[in-house]
């Protein structure tokens, strides 16, 4: 079977991005290690170099890889600050992510409700975990957020777990690699039990953030909702 054939359900250059993302994964590359160069794998792979360079192409897109000119293709390590907080577009006032801190969490468990399913492809029979925190810069707490997961994903999380804060560690640590959130955002107010969290006044106006998560293979990984008193900090889902 030529290569070819072997990928054939697929644009080439995606299945050669799925097989170098497979090694990733399955830790036969490593963070911060050099990959072979676009040569070797058209070799290996069996197709030209031009199909290798844009599957690569995709995997930097997606801050799988980085190039450095004259020292090679290196992995990235997502639990690095600079990565593990790039899905973050709440700014400090000098344009800089913030990295809150989730405390006070509470972990359950529970079937999917038709939104959660919806949202996350699943059935409403499915097992879901949920996570309801604050989160806290600066020993001062600027957001309530309630945050969804499929169940099967993260099979090691139960009641009791010492939760990573952040999306791409707790990813990262059930050897899931995440891609691209999808964000909406709107202003609401605070509510009794947001207002007493945040320690604001009631009908104080807030940020309302609707968020998916999606891993590298497409499939969404958390649905999360945050409600966020800005104070001095602003949103941006610009590029650093």
């Amino acid at each position: 079977m030529t290569a070819a054939e072997r990928f054939a359900t697929r644009p080439l250059y995606l299945q050669v991005r799925d097989t170098l993302v497979k090694r990733i994964v399955g830790g036969t590359w490593k963070p911060g290690v050099a990959i072979p160069n676009e040569i070797e794998l058209s070799r290996e792979l069996g197709i030209s170099v031009g199909t290798v360079r844009k599957a690569l192409d995709e995997m930097e897109k997606e801050r799988l890889i980085s190039r450095r000119q004259g020292r090679g293709t290196f992995v990235i390590d997502q639990t690095s600050k600079e990565h593990a907080i790039r899905f973050n577009n709440i700014r400090d006032r000098k344009g800089a992510r913030i990295y809150g801190e989730l405390e006070d969490y509470e972990l359950t468990q529970g079937s999917a409700s038709i939104d959660e399913a919806k949202v996350l492809q699943l059935r409403t029979d499915e097992p879901v975990l949920r996570i309801r925190g604050v989160r806290v810069h600066e020993r001062t707490p600027y957001m309530v957020e309630e945050a969804t997961l499929p169940r099967s994903k993260f099979p090691n999380l139960k009641k009791g777990s010492k939760i990573p804060g952040n999306i791409v560690i707790l990813a990262h640590n059930h050897g899931i690699l995440l891609s691209r959130i999808e964000e909406k955002v709107r202003v609401t107010s605070a509510k009794p039990d947001v207002a007493k969290a945040l320690n604001i006044e009631l009908g104080t106006p807030l940020l309302h953030l609707d968020t998916v998560v999606y891993a590298i293979d497409g499939k969404p990984v958390q649905w999360r909702i945050g409600k966020c008193h800005l104070r001095d900090h602003h949103y941006s889902a610009a590029e650093n």
